[in-house]
């Protein structure tokens, strides 16, 4: 499934910091999937925070843009 926009809420947002929150019916990999996120690359900078709740588990994952592509990644 593609990305939900009326899915996606900030919970919070500080000094160029956005906590995000996405909740979907569909499997944690698809929305972590390199890319899933690009069609809000203009909401999202590289350090943000989402919590995703996906239809088989739930995580909380750090934003990277490159080259107009999101990927969310392991917290480090």
């Amino acid at each position: 499934m593609a990305f939900q926009n009326k899915n996606l809420s900030v919970i919070a947002y500080a000094n160029g910091f956005t906590l995000w929150h996405y909740k979907e019916n569909v499997t944690l990999a698809t929305i972590t999937a390199s890319g899933y996120f690009s069609n809000v690359k203009t909401l999202m900078n590289t350090g943000d925070i989402i919590l995703i709740n996906g239809s088989d588990a739930s995580s909380i994952k750090v934003v990277t843009i490159a080259e107009g592509v999101i990927t969310v990644g392991a917290l480090s």
